[in-house]
Formats: structure tokens, sequence, C-alpha cells
């Protein structure tokens, strides 16, 4: 058996210097069926027995504690959160893993460890990690390169612990905000969540941590966004918006773990689908890497969806389709799938197939090697570590730990988090409304702070953080890492302002009561700051969050009336929503004096949105969601065709009050001097070949007195195809930060397959005909226009992706 310190016989499958294939092909045929099978399931051991769900019929499904050492005697697969299930001081959690996996190592015959996985969404949801904005804050920092960052940093503090696995991005499209789960995506344009998205996967998976792409495919598309309704979408909508980010994520960034989606799509559930999760996955897009289960999606295929009649039949649906790894437990693929295996009702080279996929990913982290040890580098395992007189930590079965790293504290928040979460906060700040130049505040203004978000340091979080995720169901628990409010870091960013604080009201409450102290300090103020929003929580616990969905778009209890009084008391209200979905305020919008939207901005958005306020920090987010102009007016996306938008032909407008992509700024930015291929474009369309690129850029000056960030988004138009297109889309974004009187060029260079779609045939294609590239500050507010010609012949781009927008800045300073 491995061990830090023994030697270990040398066969194929220990023998780093062969390639994997041949290793894997070696330990495969060792193995007895029961122990095959014993790698394609996780087990949740710190799963908390008080009744406190995170995971959808959690309870209902979990059955009683697993007898651990019965169950490692065959090998596992995957140790489900073990860190991330219940607080724990990370030294110890990291314990307590090293000391499971020393145990799995030992009870089995080949001595081969689990892969450990945990949540990743806003960092390492561990109690004592640094929590960052959400996905939904990525998308409004329009800053791939950032969210990269932040990835590599989140990947660094899980693997220093011994995790292998995060189970993170979210890639699914918005379609329809009132979905709970909105907050977990990162916009609602295909080209923004690739850019985001693959930006992760490249940074997590540079620190040696696996990303697992969520949710394949479809999630977000649910009828009337409602969780785990059925989807009915057509081949292309699904081809053309809600596939792209995953197949980027997979072919440019070698994601490796793709989780199935609840989703059925058109009458499919897609955990039994295997022309999802083989026929594109596998065969046309070349993904090798392991398919793991939504948590307990195995088992819905029985329980919910009604196409198996028994655990079995389940695990032979989801094995012949492609999922690989039973997660968060057991329950379909351990005993049922044995007896069925036994009885000829599954194949073995089912489970030899997953089985492969599994032993390839522990070879490839190193699991499989002779000197593999179970203490992580954070506890002293080919790192230094920092100790303190701190208690040894207890191991898994509440037993001690003999480790060379007992005693060693773990710093999870470390400042070089603090610095990223920070910036990504502060890019993320949208600034939507600013009537008469009310921000920045005046330094030394009265100052009324009003709403249920001011106060309250869990506002900043999403529902995937730990603090709402798991350590809302220990309330005598701290939180585990600093946060300061908005109320706090207001008073502290405005020092000789005098601030005065009512909450008004509650999140959802329908209570009104506080609303006349709430007006008083208002009155009494020459500006008051609303603080309104969402609280992010699972399954009906929040207003924002995993099954915590909406009928409308109208702020959550009595806040849109609270937002009334203020404004009506006649003091200019500034408006900051804290939320995880873009809410309308109808017609309080043109009465506001400023707003602001932030999408749950993590630990250190206190002090960001304080910055914003004071001025300190010049906003330069965009939204990632289209904001709407009516809490009822049929919630949509700008990705439409002519009649998805405002027509004659119904008497509802969906045009949005805030169109996806805008956001204001404290200085003033200038475009001109249009370039194409270097010179002036001139009359006529410019030709481009259909095989062909093109260069496009734009010459942006500051012609403010402060230091600000321009993003120049670039969208296409396609009057004419085969099948109905939208009105624009966007291809390309560039950040373009400027100090006053500065100016630099937004350059992109594009290849006519940026305008490729799913055709008639379903296949991509690049047609010649006429084109027109909007050079544009979001996708209503189109500054310059470049009309195109492509020529040549019809191309089908056949199972690639097409050529993407390469986006640089020129002559910044």
């Amino acid at each position: 058996m491995t061990t830090c310190d023994k030697d270990v016989e040398t066969t194929a499958w220990r023998d780093a210097s062969l390639p994997v294939a041949k290793r894997v092909a070696d330990l495969l045929a060792r193995l007895t069926p029961a122990e095959k099978i014993a790698q394609l399931y996780g087990v949740w051991v710190g799963a908390d027995a008080d009744g406190a769900g995170v995971a959808p019929y959690q309870h209902d499904l979990a059955d009683e504690p697993v007898d651990w050492p019965a169950l490692i005697r065959t090998g596992l697969g995957h140790l489900t959160r073990p860190l991330g299930t219940a607080p724990v001081e990370p030294a110890r959690g990291a314990a307590a893993l090293a000391a499971a996996q020393a145990e799995i190592v030992a009870a089995g015959r080949f001595g081969i460890p689990a892969i450990a996985h945990e949540e990743c969404l806003s960092g390492f949801t561990a109690w004592g990690a640094t929590v960052y904005p959400t996905p939904l804050a990525w998308g409004a920092s329009f800053d791939a390169e950032l969210v990269e960052q932040v990835a590599a940093r989140i990947g660094t503090a899980m693997r220093s612990v011994g995790v292998h696995q995060g189970l993170a991005p979210v890639l699914d499209v918005v379609r329809d905000p009132r979905w709970g789960r909105t907050e977990e995506t990162i916009g609602e344009d295909p080209h923004l969540v690739t850019a985001i998205g693959t930006g992760y996967v490249r940074g997590l998976q540079s620190a040696g941590v696996i990303a697992t792409l969520k949710h394949f495919a479809g999630y977000s598309a649910s009828r009337a966004g409602r969780n785990l309704a059925p989807v009915s979408i057509g081949p292309r909508e699904l081809a053309d918006v809600v596939l792209p980010p995953f197949e980027a994520a997979v072919r440019e960034a070698g994601a490796g773990s793709v989780m199935h989606s609840y989703t059925e799509l058109d009458g499919m559930p897609v955990a039994a689908d295997p022309a999802l999760l083989t026929g594109l996955l596998r065969d046309r897009w070349g993904f090798t890497g392991t398919v793991v289960a939504d948590y307990f999606g195995v088992s819905f295929l029985e329980t919910l969806h009604g196409l198996a009649a028994d655990p079995a039949e389940a695990a032979g649906l989801a094995l012949a389709a492609g999922v690989d790894i039973e997660l968060p437990t057991v329950r379909c693929f351990g005993a049922p799938l044995l007896a069925a295996l036994a009885a000829g009702r599954v194949p073995e080279s089912l489970i030899d197939r997953a089985a492969r996929r599994v032993l390839t990913q522990k070879c490839e982290l190193g699991l499989l090697d002779p000197d593999w040890c179970p203490t992580p580098p954070a506890l002293g395992h080919g790192s230094a570590a920092r100790s303190e007189a701190d208690p040894a930590p207890d191991a898994a079965d509440g037993g001690p730990v003999t480790d060379p790293g007992a005693g060693t504290r773990i710093d999870l928040d470390g400042a070089a988090d603090r610095r990223l979460a920070r910036r990504l906060a502060e890019e993320s700040v949208v600034l939507l409304r600013n009537a008469h130049g009310t921000l920045p505040l005046p330094p030394a203004a009265r100052i009324a702070v009003v709403g249920p978000n001011a106060d309250d340091p869990r506002a900043m979080f999403g529902c995937y953080s730990f603090p709402n995720h798991v350590g809302i169901h220990h309330p005598d628990v701290p939180i585990g890492i600093p946060v300061e409010p908005l109320l706090g870091a207001l008073r502290a960013e405005l020092p000789d302002a005098t601030i005065r604080y009512a909450p008004g009201c509650e999140v959802d409450s329908r209570d009104e009561a506080g609303f006349g102290a709430a007006t008083a300090l208002a009155t009494g103020a020459d500006v008051c700051v609303a603080v309104l929003g969402d609280r992010a929580g699972l399954f009906g616990g929040g207003t924002s969050g995993e099954g915590c969905d909406v009928g409308d778009l109208r702020l959550p209890g009595v806040q849109h009336e609270l937002l009334a009084a203020l404004v009506a008391t006649g003091t200019p209200v500034v408006a900051v929503l804290l939320a995880g979905r873009p809410y309308a305020l109808d017609e309080l919008d043109d009465r506001l004096a400023a707003r602001i939207q932030v999408f749950f901005p993590g630990a250190e958005g206190g002090p960001a949105i304080a910055g914003v306020l004071s001025g300190r920090v010049c906003p330069s987010g965009r939204t990632p969601v289209s904001v709407p102009r009516r809490p009822d007016g049929q919630p949509t996306t700008y990705l439409a065709p002519p009649l998805g938008h405002r027509a004659e032909v119904s008497s509802v407008d969906p045009t949005p009050r805030y169109p996806f992509g805008s956001g204001l700024s404290y200085t003033r930015f200038r475009w001109s001097d249009v370039q194409v291929d270097g010179r002036a474009p001139g009359s006529e369309p410019v030709r481009v070949a259909t095989d062909g690129t093109v260069r496009v850029s734009v010459l942006v000056r500051n012609v403010g007195d402060r230091t600000g960030t321009e993003v120049v988004q670039l969208y296409l138009h396609d009057p004419v195809a085969e099948v109905t297109r939208p009105v624009v889309r966007l291809i390309a974004s560039v950040r373009v930060p400027l100090d006053p009187g500065h100016a630099a060029r937004a350059d992109f260079t594009v290849p006519a397959e940026a305008a490729a779609y799913t055709g008639r045939d379903l296949y991509r294609l690049v047609e010649p005909g006429e084109l027109e590239l909007r050079l544009s500050t979001s996708s209503a507010d189109h500054r310059h226009a470049v009309a195109l010609r492509l020529t040549g012949p019809r191309r089908r781009l056949d199972d690639r992706l097409p050529g993407a927008v390469v986006a640089r800045v020129e002559g910044a300073p």
C-alpha cells in the first residue's frame, strides 16, 4: 500500500514513467467487478444529520450513515465535500481528509485514494476561506483575465488542503431571470459566458484542480424560470445559445469534468441521454474527462422523471448515457449496480468504460504514483507550514491524527486573496443612473442609510458561498472571515459625513412598521442611500438562489413600497441593489437620483461599493443581464430576432430599462477615428472572404477629469439569413483603462467565422452576404457601424469551433 515513507511494489500501474493509458489498463485488469464499481461513486461522510439540506431531496435520498470500514474495503471513487459540509477549522478539515484518505488506501487491495471534490462557485466553499463575488458579478466585470486570476487563487487554496476537483463554473446562459439560480450564472449572452467561463476553467486547472462544468445542458431554459422544470427549446437555440460555453470550455480550456444537469429536454432527462453525454460531448467535441452526476441526479431518473423502476435500472440508464460517477453519495451505482451486473442487466463493458475514465483522472492527478502521500501541502507535505499551539485535529472517525502537520494553522483568506476579491468586486459594481451628478457623495454630507441589506454581512454573499450555503444552519458559529457591511464601510469611507441608519423593513417581510423611522431619517438628510435587494438561500430559504424562483421581477417583500416612500420625501435617493437577479423598479426609476446594481460582491463588497459611492472608485461594471422596465413584462433577453422585440403585433413591450452591457462612469469617453484594416472605411461595404478576417478599431479618449475604464463592445448584425437571427449579438469586448486626456485604440481582429450560426441542416455555416459590425457601449447603444460584405462560397464548419475575435488595447498608458 502507498504511504509517505514506504516503498511499494513497482508494477506497471505504479510506474510513473509509463503512459497513463498503459498504467490504467494494467490496473483495470487487476480489479474485481466490485472494485471497479467502487470507483464510480462518491460518499458524503460529512453530510449533516440535523436536517439542514444543501441539495434537493437530500434527506429523502440519503440513506442511513454508511458503514465506512465496509464501504472502503473495495475502494472509493470520490469524497464529497470533506471541508465544505460543516464549519470546521481548515487545518482540522485538511487533517481529517488526510486521515480518511489514509484509511481508504489502507483498506483496499491496491491502495487507491479517492478524489476529493468541493464547491467553489464564489471561492472555496469552506469555513474561513475568502468569499469572492458571485459569477453574475464576474460577468458584470467583463474581465476574463481577472476572473482567471481569481480562479487560480481558489484552486491553489483547494489543492493545498488535499482537494482535487471543484464543482464550478456554471456555464448556463440566462434565459429567464426569474430562475433562482440566475445569481450562479455569468449572464445572458453566450459570448460573455464563454469568455469568462473559459477563463475560470484555465485558472482553476492551472492550480491542479479539475474544473467541473455545470450544468450540461439546458438547465437555465426551464419553463417559467422554475427550478427543475422541463425545458422546451429548439435545436438551434440549444446549439447557438446554450451549448457554446460548454464546447469552448471543453475544446479550448480543456475542462476535466462535466456535470450533467437535472434538465429534461423535450422529455429526455440529460442523465439518460447518450446523444448529449456521449454523441455530442465525447464523439463530436472530443471530451476525455469524467461526467459526474449532479447531486442525486441518477436517483432522479427513478424518483422524479419516471424513466427507471428501481435504482439498478437508473444506474444502467445513466451509465449507458455516459455518466461515470454518482454523486454525492452511493445509492444506485453501489449494490444495485453490482446486482444488475450479476443478473446480466448491465454489461461489464459500461462499468469498465466509466472506471477507465475515473482511474485515468486519478493517474493524471498523481494519485496512483508510488510516492503519493495523503498529507496535503498545507499540512507540511512538500511545503513549509506555519504552526501554532493548536490542539491536534481529529480524524474522520473522531480519533486523533498522527500527522506531521498537526497543530498547523491554514490561512485560506490571505492578503492576496483579499486584494483580488476587492478588485473584482470594484470592477463589478454597475452604475445605472446618476441624475444631476448626485454621485459621488459629498464627503461631509448628511446621509440617511436605509434598507435591510445595509448592515447585514450575509447580504454580500450568494447562495453557494459558505456562509449562506452551510453556515446559515450553524447560527452559533461565526462567519469565519471578516466582512464589513455597506453601512460600516461607508462610515469608514466618509469619516466627515453624518451617517444615520434605519432598516425600514426586512428583505421579504410584508411588515411596513419601520417605514416611519426610515422616512423621517431620509427627510432630515441631504441624501438617502437605500440598500435593498435579495437574501440568498436555498429551496425557499431566501429570495435568490437554488430553488428560490419568483413569479415576477418586483423587489421582494415591501421593499418597493419602502423605496416609494423614501422617494416621496423629496430627498435625493440613491438605490443600491444587492441582488442575485435584475429587478424592475417601474415608475420609481425615473425618480431616483442614482441607481447602483451589485450582484453579491463577496467579502470585499462593502468597501468596494462604498468606494464607488464616495468616488474613490470610478465605476466600470456593465450589466451581464438586461434590467427590465416592468416587473411583469415577460422576462426575456436581448438575444432575440425582430419579433422578439417591441412590435405592433403585441401589446406587451419587452424593452428593458437598462439593456445588456449598460453602465455609466464618473468620467467621459469620446470614440472616434474608426478604422478598418488600418484605414478609414469608405461608403461601400468592406469586402471580406467567407474564410477571411477583417480588423476593426476605434480610438477611445478619456475627455473627463479622472481615471476610468471604458468597456468597448462589438456586436454583429446579420440582416438576412436562412433562419431568423438575433437583431444583434455580442462577439467581443475589451476593457480600456485611461487616465484623463489619454487615448487608446480598441482593436478587434474579426474572422468571418464570427458570423457563423446553426443553419437549416443543424450545422454551423458561414454564408456570403451583408453584415454589420457595431462598436457599442451596450446592446442598444451603438456608437459606430462598419458595413461588411462576405464574399465567396457558403462554408460549413462541421464539428469545430468558429474562429474567435481577438480583442486588444493598443496605446494605453
